[in-house]
Protein backbone atom coordinates (compact mmCIF):
# COMPACT_ATOMS: atom_id res chain seq x y z
CA UNK A 1 0.00 0.00 0.00
CA UNK A 2 1.33 3.29 -0.93
CA UNK A 3 0.41 6.43 1.19
CA UNK A 4 0.87 10.11 -0.54
CA UNK A 5 1.00 13.31 1.50
CA UNK A 6 -1.61 15.62 0.08
CA UNK A 7 -0.27 18.27 -2.34
CA UNK A 8 0.81 21.57 -0.16
CA UNK A 9 2.20 24.63 -2.02
CA UNK A 10 6.05 25.35 -2.03
CA UNK A 11 4.84 29.08 -2.09
CA UNK A 12 4.81 30.88 0.79
CA UNK A 13 1.63 33.40 1.64
CA UNK A 14 3.98 35.95 0.72
CA UNK A 15 4.99 34.65 -2.60
CA UNK A 16 1.73 33.98 -3.70
CA UNK A 17 0.80 37.31 -3.05
CA UNK A 18 3.61 38.72 -5.30
CA UNK A 19 2.66 35.74 -7.87
CA UNK A 20 -0.84 36.71 -7.85
CA UNK A 21 -0.23 40.55 -8.06
CA UNK A 22 2.26 39.87 -11.08
CA UNK A 23 -0.29 37.56 -12.74
CA UNK A 24 -3.01 40.18 -12.59
CA UNK A 25 -0.87 42.91 -13.75
CA UNK A 26 0.39 41.31 -17.12
CA UNK A 27 -3.60 40.99 -17.74
CA UNK A 28 -4.47 45.04 -16.64
CA UNK A 29 -3.84 47.50 -18.95
CA UNK A 30 -6.84 49.89 -17.33
CA UNK A 31 -3.82 50.09 -14.17
CA UNK A 32 -0.68 50.50 -16.93
CA UNK A 33 -2.71 53.14 -18.40
CA UNK A 34 -3.78 54.99 -15.28
CA UNK A 35 0.05 54.80 -14.27
CA UNK A 36 -1.17 52.81 -11.29
CA UNK A 37 2.13 51.42 -9.44
CA UNK A 38 2.52 48.29 -6.80
CA UNK A 39 4.59 49.14 -4.32
CA UNK A 40 3.49 46.14 -1.88
CA UNK A 41 1.65 43.47 -1.63
CA UNK A 42 1.02 40.50 0.74
CA UNK A 43 -1.74 38.19 2.26
CA UNK A 44 -4.84 40.25 2.28
CA UNK A 45 -2.81 43.62 1.64
CA UNK A 46 -1.77 45.57 -1.11
CA UNK A 47 -0.64 49.06 -1.69
CA UNK A 48 -0.68 51.04 -4.64
CA UNK A 49 0.12 54.32 -5.77
CA UNK A 50 -0.96 56.65 -8.98
CA UNK A 51 0.14 60.57 -9.67
CA UNK A 52 -2.67 62.67 -10.47
CA UNK A 53 -2.26 63.67 -14.30
CA UNK A 54 -3.99 66.85 -15.98
CA UNK A 55 -6.89 64.72 -17.33
CA UNK A 56 -7.54 63.60 -13.87
CA UNK A 57 -8.72 66.73 -12.61
CA UNK A 58 -12.54 68.03 -13.13
CA UNK A 59 -13.93 71.17 -13.02
CA UNK A 60 -12.99 71.90 -9.57
CA UNK A 61 -9.48 71.58 -10.50
CA UNK A 62 -9.49 69.10 -7.95
CA UNK A 63 -8.82 65.20 -8.36
CA UNK A 64 -11.72 63.06 -10.45
CA UNK A 65 -13.85 61.20 -7.80
CA UNK A 66 -13.82 58.95 -9.85
CA UNK A 67 -10.00 58.11 -10.60
CA UNK A 68 -9.75 57.91 -6.95
CA UNK A 69 -12.16 55.21 -6.62
CA UNK A 70 -10.47 53.79 -9.19
CA UNK A 71 -7.11 53.28 -7.93
CA UNK A 72 -8.56 51.90 -4.27
CA UNK A 73 -10.86 49.80 -6.47
CA UNK A 74 -7.31 48.25 -8.08
CA UNK A 75 -6.19 47.81 -4.00
CA UNK A 76 -9.20 46.55 -3.14
CA UNK A 77 -8.83 43.93 -5.98
CA UNK A 78 -4.81 43.61 -4.99
CA UNK A 79 -5.75 42.94 -1.91
CA UNK A 80 -8.61 40.19 -2.27
CA UNK A 81 -7.49 38.77 -4.95
CA UNK A 82 -3.30 38.04 -2.90
CA UNK A 83 -4.31 34.42 -2.27
CA UNK A 84 -4.46 33.46 -6.23
CA UNK A 85 -8.03 32.66 -6.25
CA UNK A 86 -10.10 34.60 -8.70
CA UNK A 87 -11.90 36.94 -6.61
CA UNK A 88 -14.58 39.66 -7.68
CA UNK A 89 -16.41 42.66 -5.70
CA UNK A 90 -19.78 42.26 -4.56
CA UNK A 91 -20.28 46.05 -3.27
CA UNK A 92 -18.08 48.97 -2.72
CA UNK A 93 -18.14 52.44 -1.13
CA UNK A 94 -16.15 55.15 -0.59
CA UNK A 95 -16.30 58.71 1.35
CA UNK A 96 -14.54 61.13 -0.14
CA UNK A 97 -12.80 63.34 3.10
CA UNK A 98 -10.73 65.88 1.19
CA UNK A 99 -9.78 66.67 -2.29
CA UNK A 100 -6.79 65.66 -4.23
CA UNK A 101 -5.23 67.47 -6.40
CA UNK A 102 -3.09 68.06 -10.08
CA UNK A 103 0.42 66.53 -9.49
CA UNK A 104 -0.39 64.78 -6.31
CA UNK A 105 0.82 61.12 -5.20
CA UNK A 106 -1.93 58.90 -4.02
CA UNK A 107 -1.64 55.99 -2.46
CA UNK A 108 -4.67 53.09 -1.57
CA UNK A 109 -3.40 50.89 1.03
CA UNK A 110 -5.92 47.71 1.39
CA UNK A 111 -6.01 45.46 4.42
CA UNK A 112 -8.13 42.87 4.93
CA UNK A 113 -10.47 42.84 7.52
CA UNK A 114 -12.78 39.88 7.40
CA UNK A 115 -12.29 36.79 5.23
CA UNK A 116 -14.93 33.55 5.72
CA UNK A 117 -15.68 31.20 3.21
CA UNK A 118 -16.77 33.04 0.14
CA UNK A 119 -16.75 36.44 0.94
CA UNK A 120 -14.07 39.38 2.57
CA UNK A 121 -14.21 42.64 3.61
CA UNK A 122 -11.05 45.15 2.60
CA UNK A 123 -10.72 48.56 3.85
CA UNK A 124 -8.90 50.77 1.85
CA UNK A 125 -7.35 54.55 2.88
CA UNK A 126 -6.61 56.72 0.39
CA UNK A 127 -3.89 59.34 1.43
CA UNK A 128 -1.52 61.92 -0.10
CA UNK A 129 1.64 62.21 2.00
CA UNK A 130 0.41 61.35 5.14
CA UNK A 131 -2.81 62.64 4.75
CA UNK A 132 -6.36 60.90 4.27
CA UNK A 133 -8.08 62.04 1.56
CA UNK A 134 -10.59 59.12 1.04
CA UNK A 135 -11.79 55.73 3.12
CA UNK A 136 -13.08 53.00 0.65
CA UNK A 137 -14.67 49.19 1.94
CA UNK A 138 -15.10 46.98 -0.17
CA UNK A 139 -17.11 43.20 -0.23
CA UNK A 140 -15.70 40.48 -2.20
CA UNK A 141 -16.60 36.93 -3.15
CA UNK A 142 -14.56 34.46 -4.55
CA UNK A 143 -16.30 33.07 -7.75
CA UNK A 144 -13.72 29.98 -8.61
CA UNK A 145 -10.11 28.29 -8.82
CA UNK A 146 -6.77 29.58 -9.14
CA UNK A 147 -5.71 32.06 -11.47
CA UNK A 148 -2.02 31.73 -10.51
CA UNK A 149 -2.21 27.65 -11.13
CA UNK A 150 -4.33 27.77 -14.18
CA UNK A 151 -7.13 26.08 -11.99
CA UNK A 152 -10.42 28.87 -13.18
CA UNK A 153 -12.70 25.73 -14.59
CA UNK A 154 -14.62 26.37 -11.22
CA UNK A 155 -15.38 30.09 -11.71
CA UNK A 156 -19.03 31.15 -11.43
CA UNK A 157 -20.19 32.27 -14.70
CA UNK A 158 -24.10 34.35 -15.29
CA UNK A 159 -26.62 32.38 -16.75
CA UNK A 160 -27.45 33.73 -20.16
Amino acid sequence: MVVTAPFTSARTPDETARLAADTMWENDPACRNLGIEILDVGPGTATLAMKVVDTMVNGHDTAHGGYIFALADTAFAYGCNSYGTVTVAAQCSITFIRPGRRGDRLVASAREVSRQGRNGIYDVTISVDGTVIAEFRGHSRIVGGSFIDGDVSKVDTPAP
